[in-house]
């Protein structure tokens, strides 16, 4: 197992490599002028002048891309323009925030997504199988951020059920006392059980917003998977042993179907990371997804690229996470690694 890590991890170094290289040639090429932007309008162009060698954008792109370089050895994203706070500190201040509503909006399809998928490949035909294809379909036809827009609009405006979409706490709310950085675990470590119902009521519709759009991949691969390892022999076998139905489906079947599934939810899990940036929008969550359009808008480099580097470093830990259960689930597939 560890060398199969260390095999994993040196596999990764030409992703990121590449990431780094895409990503400042990019932001590079995005319209705008940094420094006539925070230069303002009636700036004269000796002063923007003056701004942009402070940058460093008076320099050729070679020369930039070496320096940016450097910094990133020594641990340096660089210093966002629009806040005036390191990148680095400002991504670590606001990472927790996506990852709790991302995490959260995965559970939260698990819970709903595996039993239905389930349920549909043991029934197939049946008003359950209907019922999961009709929630796939709207799942993978409703764009993620009408969803929130509508969740919002019924839930708080109509029936007044849920708090404003104001981000992560009610205005007459404290953040608990920062251990994890996710407010559901801090408050509970701390004993606050008002701010952990305040944090998870504002959790809610994001989360159910992320969790609608995760489902619909899911269940789908749950039932596919599903209704693949019933019709196997060894469940053959299994129910003329006269196993009872719910060992031979949870405990034969559904071990041999979750290696796709598990591949799908890392996949989903990437998307979700995506579709933060439009959740964070419509419910003004401070993440890391809102930080990045706003400093797109903005022409800010330096929060943009250290956007981008997080969320690859985030995607290689993942893919390595997943080779892991694959490992943990089915011996086979760790001998053949």
């Amino acid at each position: 197992m560890p060398t199969l890590i260390l095999k994993r991890l040196v596999m990764t170094i030409p992703s990121l490599i590449g990431v780094v290289i895409v990503t400042f040639l990019l932001t590079r090429a995005l319209p705008g002028d940094p420094a006539a932007y925070f230069a303002g309008p009636a700036a004269s162009t000796e002063a923007i002048e003056q701004i942009r060698k402070s940058l460093g954008l008076d320099q050729p792109l070679p020369v930039q891309f070496v320096d940016y370089v450097q910094a990133l050895v020594r641990g340096d994203l660089g210093t966002s323009l629009t806040t005036g706070q390191p990148v680095a500190a400002e991504i670590a201040a606001r990472l927790p925030a996506s990852a709790e509503l991302t995490l959260l909006g995965l559970l939260v399809s698990m819970a709903i997504a595996v039993p239905l998928g389930i349920l549909a490949a043991t029934r197939p035909g049946s008003m359950i199988d209907h019922a999961c294809r009709i929630v796939t379909t709207a799942g993978v036809s409703l764009p993620v951020f009408f969803t929130g827009l509508i969740l919002v609009y019924v839930f708080y405006y109509l029936l007044g059920w849920a708090p404003a979409p104001l981000g992560r706490l009610g205005i007459f709310d404290s953040p608990p006392p920062t251990i994890t950085g996710f407010y559901l675990i801090d408050s509970l470590l701390a004993g606050d059980g008002t701010t952990f119902m305040a944090s998870l009521k504002q959790l809610a519709l994001p989360a159910l917003t992320l969790g609608i759009f995760a489902l619909a991949p899911i269940a789908r691969m749950t039932r596919a998977s599903m209704l693949a390892v019933l019709s196997s022999d060894f469940v053959r076998t299994a129910r003329a042993c006269g196993l009872a139905s719910y060992t031979v489906v949870v405990t034969y079947a559904f071990r041999n179907a979750m290696l796709p599934v598990i591949t799908t939810l890392g996949m989903v899990f990437s998307f979700l990371l995506g579709a933060n940036v439009l959740v964070e929008k419509v419910f003004a969550w401070p993440g890391i997804g809102s930080f990045a359009v706003e400093a797109l808008i903005a022409s800010d480099f330096a929060p943009v690229q250290g956007f981008v580097l997080t969320m690859a470093v985030l995607y290689v830990a993942l893919n390595l996470a997943i080779d892991l259960l694959y490992g943990l689930i089915d011996p086979r597939a760790r001998m053949d690694a």
